[in-house]
């Protein structure tokens, strides 16, 4: 075939140029004729060749009936893409696919310099591909004009939606002219998808192929089952084994990503690390290395998961399980592009099974459940691929050079065979030793668990006082003695022991994994126990019927009575509780006789004054009650000669130094202590006299200013005289 019917003359001689035989039925699907105009809502499966799809969909609206495109000015298409690795891959495919046209095609992306981008679109460019958040930000700063655009696209528009993408493509979409053609290019179509292609298309076409419906059936699914502690060699087992020119690997976390990029390198492998963490250079050099062959696995997070093509990627490795299954079916889809047969494999670790189970059966992917690739397999599939590769120089005709004439005069045949079988192998990472599991009957297959037939008893030397909890006594003893869950019965805790229940099979290969110690972590000694310990018969599984509840009775017992002869029936009631009886009514205050009679008492400075109750420790009560109507505390006498009333024994009263006899001289006064007799010499209450003080000398105390009285009333707060 020289070109193909229905496409531009300058597309179809790409297409022969790049090697295409037929095309894929999303592109056979775009080129109907009514469909050259109009709106398209395309779902399509992952590798079903979607971006030359839209480049034969952009063809006859940006080129009409010519051949070649004019002067670029403004941009007249814009593709928007999730991600910088998809959007640099779909500017790569338009342009070998454009290549005849004359059209210049750019790129805006970000992580990259802004000032070569605003650059280039001041040149000007036929179509332009790049990410939502740039795309946003060169409209915002005018650098990119949206007036001439005739098409826009939406490539992975459901993953855009799912990294919160929503309001800068909205905002994209809404600087455009309305009469452009909107095409949106969705491995699937969710209510989101529906309802902006509701908004910004009109009277869209609706295209899903049969083969949407379909899983890739280029695609082989293998899930295998290995332990937590094998999980990373299983994963260099399945390389090894299957030894893939390129390979992806994929992690949930950067974190991963690190730790197996480094521990790959170690092994021997060339590897890159393609995360969200690393600068848009790092990421285009880790794509490039693969394509160009100089590295062989890529470990990546789910930023590779959509619309990245390498050639030659016939393995992807799930080294965690995908999230859901829209994650499953995209990592997969790396693989088996284009009608190539790839592999997707799967490591389940022991105690996510269930999980995996489900993630498959939501995402209608029958899987073969095995055991990943052991050492002698790896081995076995080494000497084939030596020996095809043997048989593929013997059938060439090469001629016997200098230096393979020298060999065979110097070495046998035989010699010369094993220097080249052990140069081979010492090129290679040697394969890891890996625990065989039994995958037991199919998942729809497998039945309750069933008690051992036979069981063996073991003692912990662990136990309550040392908080020993099941919960990580279990993981413990399947990590030292090599075995799983579904080998271990029974756990019964004492004090100071756990008593442990083994299925009898694997009893002696528990105790070789333990070594000659029969030790676990942390110096916990195992014993092996005669049987089960008193009062235990063996592990016994649950037969499925639910047990009765114990209701706990109602209260506390008080006396002897029952719940039943306490709560009365159809009525609830605290019991126990005694009714309140009803208090006196208190005496009114009128009523109330007073402690002590208020007396007439005379002031200090001479004249009556009225009946006031007297407050203790006052001036008043001290200097003008009678000594027998107060009653006073009994004071200290001072040894000291000389001395008078003191509140210490042995301390001195000097009134010079501002005691008042019932306190030390030199300390304040406080709450808790009495108060003094009086406040001669002007001193405040609290505060004792310091020498040589305006406290000491009365002359020198400060006495406020008496105030003229005025005629009628207080002293006007306004300085401002009144007018006459």
């Amino acid at each position: 075939m020289t070109e193909f019917e229905g496409i531009p003359a300058p597309l179809s001689r790409a297409l022969v140029a790049r090697g295409y035989t037929a095309l894929t039925p999303i592109q056979e699907a775009i080129l109907e004729p009514d469909l050259e105009e109009r709106d398209l809502l395309v779902s399509a499966q992952t590798g079903s060749g979607k971006t030359v799809a839209f480049g034969f969909a952009l063809a006859p609206t940006l080129l009409g009936e010519e051949e070649r495109f004019e002067r670029a000015g403004a941009p007249l298409a814009l593709v928007v893409a999730p991600t910088r690795e998809l959007a640099l891959q779909v500017e790569r495919e338009l342009q070998w696919l454009f290549a005849e046209t004359g059209a210049r095609i750019g790129s805006c992306v970000g992580g990259m310099d802004m000032r070569t981008q605003r650059r280039m679109l001041d040149k000007g460019a036929h179509i332009i591909v790049g990410t939502p958040g740039r795309l946003r930000d060169h409209i915002e700063r005018g650098s990119l004009d949206m007036s001439e655009l005739r098409a826009a696209v939406l490539d992975e528009a459901d993953e855009m939606l799912d990294l919160g993408f929503r309001e800068d493509l909205e905002f994209i979409l809404g600087a455009a002219p309305e009469d452009r053609r909107t095409l949106m290019f969705s491995a699937t179509v969710p209510k989101q998808i529906a309802q902006l292609a509701q908004t910004y298309q009109n009277n869209a076409r609706r295209i899903s192929t049969t083969a949407e419906q379909k899983q890739h059936v280029d695609i082989e699914y293998r899930a295998l089952v290995t332990t937590d502690k094998d999980r990373e060699n299983a994963i260099i087992n399945v390389l090894r084994y299957y030894d893939a020119p390129t390979a992806i690997v994929f992690c949930a976390t950067r974190a991963a990503v690190t730790h197996l990029t480094a521990r790959f390198n170690n092994r021997g492998f060339t590897v890159v690390a393609l995360s969200g963490e690393l600068s848009q250079t790092e990421r285009s050099h880790a794509l490039q290395a693969l394509r160009d062959g100089r590295a062989q696995v890529c470990i990546a997070t789910d930023v590779a998961a959509r619309g990245i093509d390498l050639p030659g990627l016939e393995l992807v490795v799930h080294a965690d399980l995908p999230q859901n299954k829209e994650a499953l079916l995209h990592r997969s889809g790396r693989t088996g592009r284009a009608g190539q047969k790839g592999v997707s494999a799967i490591i389940v670790p022991v105690r996510a099974r269930k999980k995996a189970e489900r993630l498959l059966q939501f995402a209608k992917i029958n899987a073969s459940w095995a055991n990943p690739p052991t050492a002698a397999e790896v081995s076995a599939r080494d000497d084939e691929r030596l020996i095809a590769d043997m048989a593929a120089a013997a059938s060439s005709e090469l001629e016997l050079t200098t230096l393979t004439k020298e060999l065979l005069e110097r070495f046998s045949p035989e010699q010369i065979a094993t220097a080249y079988v052990q140069l081979h192998q010492s090129r290679r990472s040697a394969p890891e030793e890996l625990q065989t599991l039994d995958l037991g009957a199919a998942p729809e297959q497998r039945k309750a668990r069933e008690g051992f037939a036979k069981s063996t008893w073991i003692r912990l030397s662990i136990g309550r006082d040392q908080r020993a909890e099941p919960r990580w006594i279990l993981p413990m003893l399947c990590r030292a003695g090599d075995i799983t869950k579904d080998d271990i019965g029974a756990i019964r805790m004492q004090q100071n022991e756990t008593s442990v229940e083994l299925e009898h099979s694997i009893a002696e290969k528990f105790f070789g994994s333990l070594g000659p110690k029969a030790e676990l972590e942390d110096g916990i000694k195992v014993t092996e126990m005669d049987g089960p310990p008193a009062g235990q018969s063996s592990f016994k599984p649950r037969d499925g019927a639910p047990k009765e509840r114990y209701k706990k009775p109602f209260g506390k017992p008080r006396g002897d009575k029952t719940n039943e002869e306490r709560v009365k029936p159809g009525k609830f009631t605290k019991p126990g509780k005694p009714e309140k009886a009803e208090r006196a009514p208190r005496p009114a205050y009128a009523d109330k006789p007073r402690a002590k009679p208020a007396k007439q008492w005379e002031s200090k400075f001479g004249g009556a004054a009225d009946a006031a109750p007297r407050r203790p420790g006052s001036e008043a009560s001290n200097r003008a009650e009678p000594a027998e109507n107060a009653p006073r505390k009994a004071r200290h006498v001072s040894k000291t000669p000389g001395a008078k009333y003191s509140g210490k024994p042995g301390v001195k009263s000097d009134a010079k130094s501002g005691g008042f006899g019932d306190k030390p001289a030199g300390k304040p006064f406080t709450k808790s202590g009495p108060k003094p007799a009086g406040n001669a010499g002007g001193t405040p209450p609290g505060k004792p006299k310091r020498k040589g003080s305006a406290y000491s000398d009365p002359s020198k105390s400060f006495k406020a200013p008496k105030s003229k009285a005025r005629a009628g009333g207080s002293k006007p707060k306004s300085k401002i005289k009144p007018r006459d």
